[in-house]
């Protein structure tokens, strides 16, 4: 399959499954037209890259629906020189698209095969000035914070009070929380000390490992 049909294909994504649906940031919308999933999926899997759905990308991972990255990234409202941490890496197809609104972004991965890919995809398709590392992102980035946003592409079964402690004043959290087979999508915005948490949809995430999966017992 040619870049060209790719690009179609992708284009023809986002029209119909994304701008058709309630995704309604224009800038969200065009990140999502230009940035090349398949570049940030096994090859043999790129016949997928443009279906609007979850796709393993090995090591017991999958690279999430464009529709939940688009919807993930208008809910985080932001744009060019946001500071954003990215917690799970995975194939770096999130970062991508922070990256590509104009945001300045970090990201985590615990595995640390996966971290190492993502890194390679995000370097070849022009992404380079994504920061990456290896760690526990239930843990964050505290050297980079505070954030304007964080964009959480695991399930904790709670929220990680370390990374709403990462969020400046008037920040917004956007991820899934709750178990195997129930889990929420939720905006946690901080104010001060405090926070305010607001649920959006029913999601489906691999969950949250390290710290947050010690955390559950």
């Amino acid at each position: 399959m040619t870049e060209a049909e790719l690009a179609a294909r992708r284009d023809r994504m986002v029209r119909r499954t994304i701008a058709g649906r309630d995704v309604r940031s224009e800038a969200v919308i065009r990140a999502m037209q230009t940035v090349p999933r398949h570049r940030f999926m096994p090859p043999g899997t790129w016949e997928l890259a443009y279906s609007d759905q979850p796709v393993p990308i090995g090591l017991g991972q999958t690279i999430s629906q464009p529709y939940i990255v688009a919807r993930m990234t208008e809910l985080a409202d932001v744009g060019p020189g946001s500071r954003v941490l990215d917690v799970g890496t995975g194939s770096g197809y999130q970062a991508a698209v922070l990256a590509e609104l104009g945001c300045d972004v970090w990201s985590v991965e615990i595995v640390e095969a996966l971290g190492l890919r993502a890194r390679e995809a995000l370097d070849a398709t022009g992404y380079g000035r994504v920061h990456t590392r290896i760690g526990d992102g239930y843990r964050g980035w505290p050297d980079a914070a505070p954030f304007d946003a964080i964009v959480v592409a695991a399930a904790p079964d709670h929220l990680p009070l370390p990374l709403i402690g990462q969020l400046r004043d008037g920040g917004r959290m956007v991820l899934p929380v709750g178990t195997a087979w129930d889990q929420e999508l939720r905006v946690v915005t901080r104010t001060g000390d405090t926070h305010a948490i607001e649920p959006v949809c029913a999601v489906a995430f691999v969950p949250m490992t390290g710290e947050a999966q010690a955390a559950r017992g």
